[in-house]
């Protein structure tokens, strides 16, 4: 009980048992390091103060990659591993109506998920030659494209770990941090310091918090999760709506070109969109303003409740005033200067299509299927990047690719190359909105399968809407995100369309696999007036095979319904419940 509690509490024995009724817990700390001392209150706080995450590294070397998975010490396997990008992977053929019902030991495989640390998703096409050879030889030629910019690859045993760090960091990428209680990858711009219309190129930002904070032992044990995001694009292309951390480049009136900031968002099964502190930060400050806040969030984070250890709880209890003032008063020694919001973008911040550079070259954003590829289609497009005069790309916030410094003589050869290798610069707008998460085929929080589920939708879509297409009546812009659980790693919530994972009943009384609804979201990316989350309508839930019927349905009775000008996400929030079914 925390001293405050103590000398407000009551002698009166008719007192506390009212106190104390169930519903009504006495007061307990929060696990603020700075407000409750550092002693642990549960158990994952307790193995994170006796081993850093990050010394890990030297068993998995020296230990586990010899002695196998069977030699890997529990503790480590499920925690510390994260800290270096792996988590052990789901048993095949488990269906999701056990995944809340077994133990994590009985969900899991002996193999892992890998994931590839790309900060601004910046890469080379060395190092994307690099990774898919890495797919091809250890991964089963497992490659995917996350909404974070990282790639992520299956299968993975433990005993072949040394040798893909090896690989990877002869080509200066790593797993570092990857997962795990610390600053994640930082999202960066995928147009950085190549767009005709940037306002500030945030790449000496971002390597410069990499290569002083990533592998920091200082900042390795935060309460959860911590995700940064950071853009100079007009189109802020980096959903920096739904990060722990964020800046947003624009141009103050009197003090010129630097970043708005913004912090607490985050989504999952309670979603917050971040908050603007009103300040504005200039380019010299910026990393110590990163820095601040990151150590506000390891000093006074919630660590007692793992459920409230997200940033997010804290400004929602602080607000943006007091986080403000304890950023400026105890972590920077100066005061920032206030600023106006950056303007509301006037393009999509997905980068898909064909732009040019402001040096005269061409860049090309191009669409997976849902973000999912190959070893070998990443080998293949490193090769056929340089054929073309290319050397560089970048992945993107949206599950895509954005490829750098095309002349213009070889644009087109090249799009229509990527499209024989998946990637399409011209997509369908189902194509271009649709992203999904891992989902039931690998990960072990999943209740429905995602990928193939996505595929699906699309190519059904595609053919069911096509006289919309010809008609010029289907939107040009319609977000379709697939998450097989609720913790929203596909960011439903802030999609048009936005499907929630779960079992649903069935007449005969077996559930089957579905999909609660939610409509209507959208962030400053996708090009909405006002970045909101999805609304959900009692009732509306979707089973898996009836997905592109539902969609199909919604998509007409908006095109017959909605006045002229009206999105679907603002027609999705006007509209009768009837109208969405």
């Amino acid at each position: 009980m925390t001293e405050t509690a103590l000398a407000g509490a009551s002698t009166d024995p008719a007192a506390s048992r009212k106190a104390n009724r169930p519903g009504r817990p006495a007061a307990k700390p929060h696990g603020q390091w700075k407000v409750d001392g550092t002693e642990p209150l549960n158990a994952n706080e307790t193995w994170k103060q006796e081993d850093n995450g990050l010394n890990v590294r030297e068993r998995i070397e020296t230990v586990y990659a010899q002695q196998g998975f069977e030699s890997i010490d529990g503790t480590d396997l499920h925690g510390r591993f994260r800290w270096w990008g792996l988590y052990t992977q789901r048993k095949q053929g488990i269906d999701g109506g056990k995944t809340a019902t077994l133990e994590p030991h009985e969900l899991e495989d002996k193999y892992f998920m890998l994931r590839v640390r790309i900060d601004g998703g910046a890469l080379t096409t060395e190092q994307l030659r690099v990774i898919g050879q890495i797919s091809v030889d250890f991964a089963r030629g497992s490659a995917d494209l996350t909404d974070r910019q990282n790639i992520q690859l299956h299968w993975i045993r433990v005993e072949d770990v040394p040798e893909i760090w090896r690989r990877l960091e002869s080509v200066g990428l790593s797993t570092t941090e990857a997962c795990g209680d610390v600053p994640r990858v930082i999202l960066g711009s995928p147009v950085a310091g190549i767009a005709k219309d940037e306002i500030i190129d945030p790449t000496p930002l971002i390597q410069e918090l990499s290569e002083r904070f990533i592998g920091d032992p200082e900042l390795a044990n935060l309460p959860r999760k911590f995700k940064t995001a950071i853009t100079g694009h007009p189109s802020q292309d980096v959903v920096h709506e739904i990060n722990d951390v964020a800046l947003v480049g624009h141009v103050h009136p009197e003090l010129g070109i630097g970043y708005d900031l913004w912090v607490g968002g985050a989504l999952s099964t309670n979603p917050m969109l971040g908050k603007r502190l009103g300040a504005f930060v200039l380019p010299e400050q910026a990393a110590d303003v990163w820095l601040g806040v990151t150590s506000i969030f390891r000093d006074y984070g919630y660590r007692r409740m793992r459920t409230k250890a997200r940033l997010k709880f804290l400004l929602a209890d602080w607000g943006v005033e007091k986080f403000r003032t304890v950023l400026e008063d105890e972590y920077l020694g100066y005061k920032l200067n206030d600023g106006p919001a950056a303007p509301k973008p006037a393009t999509p911040g997905d980068h898909v299509g064909i732009h040019e550079q402001k040096d005269g070259k061409f860049y090309i954003g191009a669409t997976p299927t849902a973000g999912r590829l190959s070893g070998a289609a990443l080998v293949s497009l490193a090769e056929l990047l340089e054929s073309n005069g290319s050397y560089r790309l970048r992945t993107t916030p949206h599950q895509k690719l954005v490829v750098l410094d095309v002349p213009s003589e070889n644009v087109e050869t090249l799009v229509a190359e990527l499209d024989k290798l998946g990637l399409s610069a011209r997509p369908s707008v189902f194509r271009r909105g649709t992203i999904a998460c891992t989902g039931i085929e690998y990960c072990k929080l999943a209740i429905v399968e995602t990928k193939v589920t996505a595929a699906t939708a699309i190519a059904e879509l595609e053919t069911r809407l096509a006289d919309l297409v010809e008609s010029g009546q289907l939107p040009q812009a319609l977000s379709l995100h697939i998450n097989g659980c609720p913790n929203s790693c596909a960011r439903i919530q802030t999609a048009d369309i936005g499907l929630k994972g779960m079992m649903l009943p069935t007449p005969d009384g077996e559930p089957s696999p579905g999909f609660q609804v939610h409509l209507g979201g959208g962030l400053a990316s996708d090009n909405r007036e006002e970045a909101g989350l999805g609304r959900t309508v009692r009732g509306l839930k979707v089973y898996v095979a009836d997905l592109p019927d539902y969609v199909e349905r919604v998509v007409r009775r908006y095109v017959a319904d909605h006045i002229e000008g009206q999105t679907f996400a603002q027609w999705a929030h006007a509209a009768d419940e009837e109208a969405l079914q």
